[in-house]
């Protein structure tokens, strides 16, 4: 509680914090939580913080979406500019693609910003003290204080309180001219105040209450100063202040009622109570000084919302009584159907330059996607959950958002032909890692990937953009508690899942399971035999890990001998026997084995350029050791198969074995040394986060699949 005295004080202290819009406010939010960099197959991102919730317990994530937190923090940045939230902010995407996690990541940071130091927020009311007998007190000489503040007066020395429900700045109980002296003498140019500030004024309420006092005390502005409170305030969605959603009600957002013929403020002194005093209340008062949400605002008529084009462009909302000012930032949503109608309405060019239309897509990463389903479903399933079951319900959801690229929309010809040819799930690896194509020649592979940027932001282009469409993630949730809740499965597995998926695919009352097939995009069911071979890829990853026959290391430092020689070889010089230490020529049976296995081909120059990127490397991270992984991931994998490739047999007999131990079945009878393979696989399938029924599970799918006998 302070006096109007000690907020001028403490305005004076931090003039920038507290001549804060709510523009400005929400703004200084992103930057109070900070920004990370997020390294993307694309490029670099801006991430903010607020949008991970890391302060806010057991509230969701924004998963990915870093376009549209910029294009957020842009538009107030633009606000801040103008010195005013002129314009509504349309979120606009199809259903469930997180526009309303936006929002809701918005309100839950304002809330913990608000219970910050730097977020300090202040309101005003006026306080009516008791006479010395308990009686209630007027405007006589001999019932003041003296100079004193009402604002620190105990309860009981108070008649009435009554609180300004918009959430002004108690400085605009200044009149216009101290307010701009005050504001010029604290932050050094009037201009640099928002508009609200400057040239706005206290409700029409207030304004009766401060002419009426004005009057009594024969214009002492300081006896009416004493009736000021000022007090701090926080932020609140469950208690609807400052932030509130407001549904697609048909009606006007803000209302008035009579406040001095209420018995509870009786106690007002004469001259307030011979005034018709009005307050207002609605959602448009709940959210002041805040952020107002407009959930799925085009489902209203249209005449239930004209009233905001003056309230954008003015900031006013035109009550019965008197006319509401509003300082507050204003976000709606909407799916893309009901703009598309809103676009065909005469109207929609009267709103167009009040409205910021952000689009919100679709994910279109499946390690974001996959987030989410690891985040906010998997913990409600209450079996074990098998590896993997989050992936394949991602890479499906992915899968079905993704689009053909066109050609004819890129610059270079050569990027749109390699763009176009992209399959679906060649698509999803790019945009997921950066992985192109194994297919790819050298000079194609390196075309895309110096430009997955292009392929990413050409998909953005036009009406029909890609993650327009597809699955959301409220189907997956869907589909995998469906599946979790089945009775006869003994866990939550990838096969289970695939399995519902193929099912829903069945149905047609989802559009876009209609979708035209073009070269493999828009065909569902077949997303799902292909999420499936993604899957038993992983499988088959984790056993041979399992099995220990091959260490990792071993094929890269194959790869490393093979560039020393082959550098060597280039310029002509011997190479140093490690053990001998004596001078040889580069083995040339050596570099052949490695070029066969990496399929090299018979380019006569493979070996000078391979040498040249390596030296490239070099050059570019002269502090790093040279990653041949992401130097030459092509090579790397080719060289990884085909020595997997060489031991096939082995691993077939030891996943075998290994799903009958699994199985139940005795292998006393075995080897020793494949009974104790066996044994050691299903202990290292163990520390990959499988039990005994999912690892079964997998390994007779995998078995099934690509090691029968």
């Amino acid at each position: 509680m302070l006096s109007f005295a000690e907020y001028l004080a403490l305005f004076a202290q931090s003039p920038a914090a507290f001549s804060r819009d709510a523009s400005r406010y929400l703004r200084d939010a992103f930057d109070h939580f900070g920004v990370d960099e997020v390294e993307r197959p694309w490029g670099t991102e801006r991430r903010y913080r607020l949008f991970d919730q890391a302060f806010a317990t057991g509230e969701q994530t924004l998963f990915g979406q870093e376009p549209i937190q910029a294009a957020i923090a842009a538009v107030l940045d633009g606000f801040v500019r103008e010195g005013r939230a002129n314009r509504l902010v349309l979120l606009h995407g199809p259903n469930g693609s997180a526009k309303t996690t936006v929002v809701r990541c918005l309100m839950h940071a304002l809330e913990a910003y608000s219970k910050t130091d730097e977020g300090a927020l202040y309101r005003f009311s006026w306080v009516f003290p008791r006479g010395a007998d308990g009686g209630n007190i007027g405007f006589g000489d001999t019932a003041s204080d003296g100079d004193e503040s009402y604002a620190h007066l105990p309860e009981h020395r108070v008649a009435a309180r009554l609180p300004s429900e918009l959430r002004e700045n108690p400085l605009l109980l200044l009149p216009p001219d101290a307010r701009s002296e005050f504001l010029s003498s604290n932050l050094g140019d009037v201009s640099r105040a928002p508009i609200s500030l400057r040239d706005g004024e206290i409700s029409h309420k207030n304004q009766q209450i401060f002419q009426a006092l004005l009057t009594a005390y024969r214009g002492d502005l300081a006896r009416v100063y004493q009736h000021i409170s000022v007090e701090r305030y926080y932020i609140s969605k469950r208690y609807r202040v400052g932030a509130i959603t407001i549904g697609p009600e048909m009606a006007v957002d803000a209302r008035e009622r009579q406040i001095t013929a209420d018995r509870s403020v009786g106690s007002l002194p004469a001259s307030l109570s011979a005034i018709s005093l009005f307050e207002s209340f609605g959602e448009l008062v709940d959210g002041a000084a805040g952020l107002i949400e407009f959930s799925d605002l085009l489902k209203r008529p249209l005449e239930a919302w004209k009233y905001l084009l003056l309230a954008i462009e003015n900031g006013e909302v035109a009550l019965p009584f008197s006319t509401m000012s509003i300082d507050s930032v204003m976000v709606a949503s909407s799916n893309e159907l009901h703009l598309n109608a809103f676009r065909q309405v005469p109207d929609f060019n009267s709103f167009r330059g009040r409205l910021v239309l952000v689009r919100v897509p679709y994910l279109r990463t499946v390690t974001d996607e996959r987030a989410i389903y690891d985040t906010q479903i998997l913990p409600q399933v209450t079996q074990h959950v098998a590896p993997h079951t989050s992936y394949v319900a991602a890479l499906w959801a992915v899968l079905t958002r993704l689009r053909r690229a066109r050609a004819d929309r890129y610059v270079d010809p050569e990027v749109g032909r390699i763009a176009a040819d992209l399959m679906p799930i060649e698509k999803a690896e790019l945009y997921a890692r950066g992985v192109v194509p194994l297919r790819l020649s050298a000079d194609d592979a390196k075309r895309l990937a110096s430009s997955i940027d292009k392929v990413y932001d050409e998909a953005q282009e036009g009406v029909s953009y890609e993650g327009l469409t597809g699955a959301s993630p409220r189907e997956i949730r869907m589909l995998l508690l469906e599946a979790a809740a089945d009775p006869d499965a003994e866990c939550l597995h990838p096969a289970l899942v695939l399995s519902r998926i193929a099912a829903f695919c069945e149905r047609d009352d989802y559009a876009f399971l209609h979708d035209d097939i073009d070269r493999g995009y828009g065909d569902h069911a077949g997303f799902v035999k292909i999420a499936r071979e993604r899957w038993l890829d992983l499988v088959d990853r984790e056993l041979r890990a399992a099995t220990g026959l091959v260490d990792e290391s071993q094929y890269l430092t194959l790869f490393e001998r093979y560039v020393a020689h082959v550098a060597n070889h280039v310029k002509g010089e011997r190479v140093e026997n490690a053990v001998t230490g004596n001078s040889e020529d580069a083995d040339a049976e050596l570099m052949e084995r490695v070029e066969k296995m990496i399929q090299a081909g018979d380019d006569p120059n493979f070996r000078a350029d391979l040498i040249g990127r390596v030296a490239g490397f070099a050059i570019d991270h002269p502090d790093q050791d040279v990653d041949y992984v992401t130097l030459f991931p092509r090579y790397i994998a080719r060289l990884k198969e085909s020595y997997f490739g060489e031991r096939r047999e082995q691993i077939a007999i030891i996943a075998r074995d290994t799903l009958a131990l699994l199985s139940g079945a005795r292998i006393e009878s075995l080897d020793p040394d494949r009974a104790a393979r066996a044994s050691a696989t299903r202990e290292a399938l163990h520390r990959a986060s499988y039990n005994d029924t999912s690892a079964r599970i997998a390994l007779a799918e995998l078995v099934a699949e690509r090691y029968s006998p």
